[in-house]
């Protein structure tokens, strides 16, 4: 039976949860959603992190009770299943509930003020709206919320039996009738307005509620009247409507929208003639992708500030400066928004490593988890890095079929090799004396480039795979590599003949190939949920084991003594398997997508994995346990 692995640190945030960016107050710490996983971080120390564990798929919306006593999370799960809400006692970093009620999605969760009940809002192919018991972890009463989809949900602040909803034309108070286990409804009235609401704040004194809008523009309905009142900023102002807001110490509106602007608009006074004036616009500022979520951060010497997260996933320090009125803004998180295709450290060095994506190469520092580089090249997908052995170059292979070289502090473009593959570049590695380029293109063609000062040229192209080419391994003596093929084909190549040593066959699609520490023996994974053990010789099957019971096994890795070996899948699951034995001894859970690629650092402390929601988890490295002899 395999033991749980330790989850040492991730690198990462679910940009794409509305208001999924929480700052809890009491303890100083910050939570968010990365996939199946929720984060508390400490807000100074980036490294300090710790793990909630207990969703089977993706986190889409949290909460936190007044006092911070209780989290509360909801997730998204397959068509006819039930989503399930979990309550957690914060301060204790545990499960209370599990709540599972409504179909396929949770959309959004909110505390009463007193902290004893829990709305629930339900997605598109639910759209219901249920009050639980967060002591006794049961529903109260619920109903159906709208005809159209209802996006938002918030309890009022100082009554625990008012709630408002809103969603695509619809803005509902609800009152909740504890006596006779009901809610009950009642409209806003928005007169000639048709909006698509997406995110509610609720004044401290429950007089007014602020609406964000798909249209752009800020809704302020009095809701003891339930009564439109005022509208703002300019018409046009956030082109991409409204996503998220939140109010200030001050009395004002902060706004965040789909096209990365923040507003901060000034909190409406009543003029002479008993109307409100509009709500106009004092600061602004502009940040890389669409705001998903503002939290405030805390009040200081003539400033507040607040945490913006967006949908690039990257998090930012807001800062308003009362005394002049500006508004900056400071990049403090970021990670790949997108599926993470691959992850290489430099030769024998720990300190940092690489990963690629769509659109960009990261180098990244593993101990303070922050990025050191960004290399962007827009439009394309980065399919595979590699650091040169060198440590001078990071080469990479690019959906649009050329190889690109930059260099590993500046970024900077050193050389390219256009029209590399056709079908783009699938598989990149260089030789232990940076002179000799190895790719393996989606056609199935695997190519060698001498890499000269000035220029690159292509010393030889093998043709035997008839499908794309998922990995290439090279051997220490750089005279013999091997290739894996999603054709069913793992190929050993001779480098000095450029014909094939050997092959081997098996019906899976061929994911990963590496060497033993001996080179003796080769190791593939696939489609077929194998890991097999070949000679490296003749090509036969040594052992065949288990590497997953359900889903396709995409990367391994084996370590530089060769007594471990590193597997990851589609089941979401990073493995460590005695190499010798054949047997898992520790499993690590976080990953709410397939596992693309795992990577050992070379001083043995820490195992890199990578997946498609975009995640890095930086797991604590472990040998296998030592067994006595009898």
């Amino acid at each position: 039976m395999s033991q749980p692995l330790r989850l040492d640190s991730v690198i990462g945030f679910g940009g794409g949860v509305d208001d999924g960016l929480i700052v809890h107050h009491q303890t100083n710490t910050i939570i968010y959603p990365l996939g199946s996983t929720i984060v508390v971080r400490d807000v100074t120390d980036l490294k300090k992190q710790e793990f909630l564990h207990g969703h089977s798929d993706k986190v889409q919306c949290l909460a936190v009770s007044k006092s911070g006593r209780y989290l509360a999370s909801g997730q998204i799960t397959y068509m006819g299943f039930t989503a399930d809400i979990i309550v957690w006692d914060f301060h204790e970093r545990k499960m209370i509930h599990r709540l599972s009620l409504h179909k396929v999605k949770v959309q959004a969760l909110s505390f009463s003020c007193d902290e004893k009940y829990l709305a629930s809002l339900g997605g598109a192919d639910d759209n219901s709206l249920v009050i639980w018991d967060v002591e006794a972890g049961e529903p109260i009463c619920g109903s159906p919320t709208h005809s159209d989809h209802t996006l938002t949900v918030k309890f009022f602040n100082t009554t625990p039996f008012k709630l408002i909803t809103g969603g695509k034309n619809n803005l509902n108070v609800w009152d909740f009738d504890l006596r006779n286990l009901k809610i009950r409804e009642s409209g806003v009235q928005l007169g000639q307005y048709q909006r698509i609401i997406q995110c509610i704040a609720v004044d401290d004194f429950d007089e007014y509620a602020y609406c964000g809008t798909s249209s752009g523009d800020l809704l302020q309905c009095s809701l003891p009247q339930k009564l439109f009142k005022n509208s703002g900023p300019a018409k046009f102002m956030v082109s991409q409507g409204i996503r998220t807001c939140a109010l200030t110490p001050t009395g004002d509106i902060m706004i965040g929208g789909g096209d990365g602007s923040l507003y901060l608009l000034k909190k409406p006074e009543l003029l002479e003639d008993k109307r409100s004036s509009k709500l106009k616009v004092i600061a602004s500022a502009n940040i890389n992708g669409s705001v998903s979520s503002l939290a405030f951060a805390g009040v200081g010497d003539g400033y507040y500030t607040f945490l913006a997260g967006t949908g690039m996933c990257e998090m930012y320090v807001l800062t308003y400066y009362l005394h002049d009125g500006q508004l900056s803004q400071e990049l403090i998180q970021s990670c790949h928004p997108y599926k993470i295709n691959d992850v290489v450290f430099p030769a024998e060095y720990s300190a940092v490593f690489a990963t690629c994506s769509m659109n960009d190469i990261r180098v990244w520092h593993r101990d303070q988890c922050r990025e050191l580089l960004r290399i962007k090249v827009p439009n394309v997908e980065c399919n595979c890095v590699a650091f040169s052995a060198d440590g001078k170059s990071i080469i990479s292979g690019w959906s649009d079929g050329k190889i690109r070289a930059f260099g590993p502090q500046t970024g900077k473009l050193l050389y390219t090799i256009p029209d590399a593959h056709p079908q783009g570049v699938t598989a990149i590695t260089g030789t232990s004396d940076s002179t000799r380029v190895i790719s393996g293109g989606g056609e199935g063609m695997v190519r060698i480039w001498l890499i000269g000062k000035v220029s690159q040229s292509m010393v030889a192209s093998m043709k035997e795979h008839k499908s794309a080419v998922n990995c290439i391994a090279m051997r220490s003596n750089d005279e013999e590599c091997a290739s894996a093929s999603s054709d069913g084909s793992c190929i050993i190549w001779d480098l000095k003949r450029f014909k094939r040593n050997t092959a081997m066959f098996a019906s899976t699609f061929f994911k990963a190939i590496a060497y033993d520490q001996h080179e003796s023996q080769l190791v593939t994974t696939g489609t077929d949920r194998k890991i097999t053990y070949w000679d490296a010789y003749d090509g036969q099957a040594i052992r065949v084991i288990d590497g997953s019971l359900t889903d396709a096994m995409n990367t391994l890795d084996i370590s530089p003594e060769g007594n471990v070996l590193v597997s990851g899948g589609s089941d979401k699951l990073v493995k460590i398997w005695g190499y010798d034995e054949g047997l898992c001894y520790y499993d690590g859970r976080g990953h709410s997508g397939a596992v693309t690629k795992v990577k050992i650092a070379p001083d043995k402390s820490n195992i890199i994995s990578v997946g498609s929601e975009g995640a890095i988890f930086i797991w604590d490295y472990k040998d296998p346990p030592l067994f006595e002899e009898n």
